[in-house]
């Protein structure tokens, strides 16, 4: 599936998740995005992009593997319903970074407001997500300024 289809789904699914629960399984899920386009750019960008690439995936796997376990106990995930996996291909690199970007930012905020009314193991946890999803938001613009670059760069 199409890089700019599953972040819509994934946005659209954060937006409408309302238990807290949801919301952390919908962050989550943009997470393990962002870990995925994260490998997909390492693999086919210049090398300084390369290195904001692999940044990007591990800080979403960092950000997975901090809200790990909430979100794998739900039954979505147990079912499979995993939306990174469908990654086929980025047809316009810089609108799926820039919508990735957003989603990101949308998963701070969501984060932030779940840790509010969070207990104090989940609410840690939601911390470290936060901080995760802030450092994918930075290598995603990173990203963005590197193919800015090199598009300037090559028209030059």
């Amino acid at each position: 599936m199409e890089a700019m289809r599953l972040i819509e789904a994934t946005r659209l699914a954060l937006t409408r998740a309302d238990a807290v629960q949801d919301v952390v399984v919908e962050a989550w899920q943009a997470q393990a995005l962002a870990e995925v386009i994260g490998s997909y750019f390492a693999g086919s960008a210049s090398p300084t992009a390369r290195w904001e690439a692999q940044g990007l995936s591990e800080a979403g796997g960092r950000a997975c593997g901090a809200l790990g376990r909430p979100a794998l106990n739900h039954p979505t995930l147990r079912s499979g319903a995993i939306r990174a996996v469908q990654l086929t291909e980025v047809r316009d690199p810089r609108r799926v970074l820039l919508a990735l970007g957003v989603l990101l930012g949308d998963v701070g905020i969501a984060l932030v407001e779940v840790a509010c009314v969070a207990e104090e193991g989940l609410y840690w946890q939601c911390v470290e997500a936060v901080d995760a999803a802030d450092e994918s938001r930075d290598r995603v613009f990173g990203m963005l300024r590197e193919l800015t670059a090199y598009r300037e760069g090559g028209a030059a």
